[in-house]
């Protein structure tokens, strides 16, 4: 086990001289910060079985395996893992997303070895039981009923399939519900075996114990786990964005609303440009009332109930997006208005004031959300999956200010093209 550890420092913000880093022998990396001024621990972690490993006749495998995790295990069946949490005030639950599957959870400090117990249980013992199973089957049917039916969850559904047409960010990580109806408990047995693994895991764990103690505790439950079987990640495909507008309307019948969806690609959170992107992005359609963007289709035209854009940076290819619900006889006149607002966002860029407010915003607001266990969590995984340094947060401030207003035009250039937009609208 390899370890990099530091003693407890009174900076407010987590840095090198107080986050320990450890590597287990089995290549588990274990995050951990002290924090006695809360009685609580939280623990968040990821593993590398996303729905990147789904076959397409299959997809919703990754997420239907970890939303399965917790409905029985050879030591303890679906009642008596909740009754567990329960007795102790304590919470565990799992999810998934395209590159990996995730677990949170919370308890009191001295129930840091059952949370880790039941963690190591659920995660390396689930059994399937096939009654829990059917349930969850139909829990998840009903939720994709309910996605069908949502004007918004299909616009997004269909906005990915249009930029990402032919690569794997295409499809939703929950599946579609004849897919779900493909697997089998055995689907989910295999998937397990060949996925669930100590590769690529990562476990932070923040609050009232010592970070020395907190990898000793996941060494004893973790520390054994061996996969020979486990796969490497398989590398992206190349992504290749729209070299011409695409557009598509998903019907839903019945709807007084309708959502539009329309942007392009956007950076990784890696790359260097996403800073000032994510600075432009706050000034187009984020900060205070959504930006320009809710300024001039809401505010000054009326015509959507909400309208704002968005950046979704990750370990591939992103997307910069703006969304909007509005009246379906006002589709046209809101995408016609968005499409201005892109052109004049870059043409113009943005001025000194916009990005001198949001820069004071993203400097401000970091404090407030590391003030929770939960908040330092997510930082310390951020810090290692996009491998930002530890004392990336150190020097955040410094990262935000450098941002000139040549920065974001140069960025929003290189990503927003008004010409080769992707339009996805969902509603009557």
């Amino acid at each position: 086990m390899t370890m990099m550890t530091a003693p407890s420092a009174p900076h407010s913000l987590p840095g090198s001289d107080d986050i320990t880093r450890a590597v287990l022998a089995n290549g588990i990396v274990v995050l951990s910060r002290a924090n006695f001024n809360s009685p609580s621990v939280y623990i968040s972690g990821y593993f590398s079985a996303g729905s990147l490993f789904d076959p397409d006749e299959k997809l919703g495998l990754a997420d239907f395996t970890a939303s399965a995790l917790m409905r029985g295990t050879q030591k303890r069946d679906f009642q008596q893992i909740y009754d567990a949490l329960e007795s102790a005030g304590a919470s565990l639950g799992f999810s998934t997303s395209m590159h990996s599957s995730g677990f949170s959870g919370r308890a009191l400090a001295e129930d840091l070895p059952l949370l880790l117990d039941l963690l190591s249980d659920t995660l390396r013992e689930p059994c399937f039981p096939e009654t829990q199973v059917e349930r969850l089957r139909a829990q998840i049917l009903t939720g994709l009923a309910i996605r069908a039916q949502d004007t918004s969850e299909m616009a997004s559904l269909v906005f990915d399939e249009l930029l990402y047409a032919g690569h794997p960010y295409a499809r939703p990580e929950d599946g579609f519900p004849e897919t779900i109806q493909n697997i089998t408990v055995d689907d989910l047995v295999a998937f397990h075996r060949r996925h669930y693994g100590p590769r690529g895991m990562v476990i932070a764990i923040v609050g009232a114990v010592e970070p020395q103690q907190a990898v000793e505790q996941v060494a004893q439950v973790l520390g054994d786990w061996q996969n020979p079987s486990q796969p490497e990640i398989p590398p992206l495909p190349a992504f290749h964005p729209p070299d011409s507008p695409r557009r598509r309307h998903h019907m839903i019948p019945g709807k007084s609303q309708a959502d539009i969806e329309m942007g392009g690609p956007g950076p990784m959170r890696r790359d260097p440009d996403y800073l000032a992107a994510a600075l432009g992005n706050s000034v187009l359609g984020q900060f205070g009332l959504m930006g320009r963007i809710g300024d001039i289709v809401r505010e000054r035209s009326g015509l959507a109930y909400y309208a704002y854009s968005s950046l979704n940076a990750g370990l591939g290819p992103g997307a910069w997006d703006v969304s909007a619900g509005v009246n379906p006889s006002n589709v046209e006149k809101t995408v016609n208005l968005i499409r201005d607002e892109l052109i004049r966002f870059v043409t113009e860029g943005v001025t000194q004031q916009e990005l001198a407010d949001s820069q004071a915003n993203f400097i401000g607001r970091l404090p407030l959300s590391l003030e929770s266990n939960a908040g330092v969590a997510s930082a310390l995984l951020n810090i290692e999956r996009y491998d930002l340094g530890l004392d990336y947060y150190r020097e955040y401030a410094g990262l935000v200010q450098a941002v000139t207003p040549e920065d974001v035009l140069t960025v929003a250039r290189k990503f927003i093209d008004p010409e080769r937009l992707v339009i996805a609208t969902a509603g009557p």
